[in-house]
C-alpha cells in the first residue's frame, strides 16, 4: 500500500524538477508501471505507458454500464453523454471508433461509438452508455458483463488533437 504513495511523491519532485536539480543528471523511472485496467484511484490521469491501439484486434474483458449520473455531462470527445445513445469509452481505442461489443454470456451484440474515456476499473475494458448495456443484454442488476470488442472503424491518427489518453 505505501509503495504506490512513495512513487507518486517521487514522481511528483521529479515533476517539479526537485529531485532531478539534486542528482544533476538523467532521472530513472520511478516505480511500477500500471497494468491495463488497473484502478488509478479514480482519477482520469493516463495509465503510464498507455498507447492507443490502432490494431484492430478484438479484446475480451468485462464491460460495465455509465451511471445515469454522468448523463448529461461533456465526454472526452467534446459531446454531452447522452444515457438514450450508442456512445462508450475506453482506456485505449481512440475516439471516434466504432466497435461491436458482444456480450459473451448471452450472444447479443451492439455497435457503439467510443467518445469518452475510461472506465478506470481495474479489468474493465469498456463502458457502455445504459441503452447500449441493455441491448446486449447487460441487466442493472448485473451492471458488469464479460464481453468481446472489436472494432470495426478505426479513425486515422490526429497530430496534436485530443486523440489520446486522457
Amino acid at each position: 500500500m505505501l509503495e504506490p504513495v512513495v512513487a507518486r511523491a517521487l514522481r511528483l519532485l521529479v515533476l517539479s524538477g526537485g529531485l532531478a536539480a539534486g542528482l544533476g543528471g538523467a532521472v530513472p523511472a520511478v516505480g511500477h508501471e500500471r497494468e491495463q485496467g488497473e484502478a488509478t484511484g479514480g482519477s482520469k490521469a493516463p495509465v503510464a505507458g498507455a498507447a492507443l491501439d490502432r490494431s484492430g484486434r478484438k479484446r475480451i474483458g468485462t464491460a460495465s454500464v455509465y451511471s445515469h449520473r454522468f448523463a448529461g455531462r461533456k465526454m472526452a470527445d467534446g459531446t454531452r453523454m447522452d444515457p438514450h445513445d450508442d456512445n462508450a469509452a475506453s482506456k485505449t481505442l481512440p475516439l471516434g471508433t466504432e466497435a461491436r461489443v458482444t456480450n459473451l454470456k448471452t450472444g447479443k451484440s451492439a455497435t457503439v461509438t467510443i467518445q469518452d474515456r475510461g472506465p478506470y476499473v481495474k479489468g474493465r475494458i469498456v463502458d457502455l452508455s445504459p441503452a447500449t448495456a441493455n441491448q446486449i443484454g447487460i441487466t442493472p442488476k448485473e451492471g458488469v458483463a464479460k464481453v468481446e470488442v472489436a472494432p470495426i472503424v478505426v479513425p486515422p491518427h490526429k497530430e496534436g488533437g485530443r486523440d489520446r489518453p486522457r
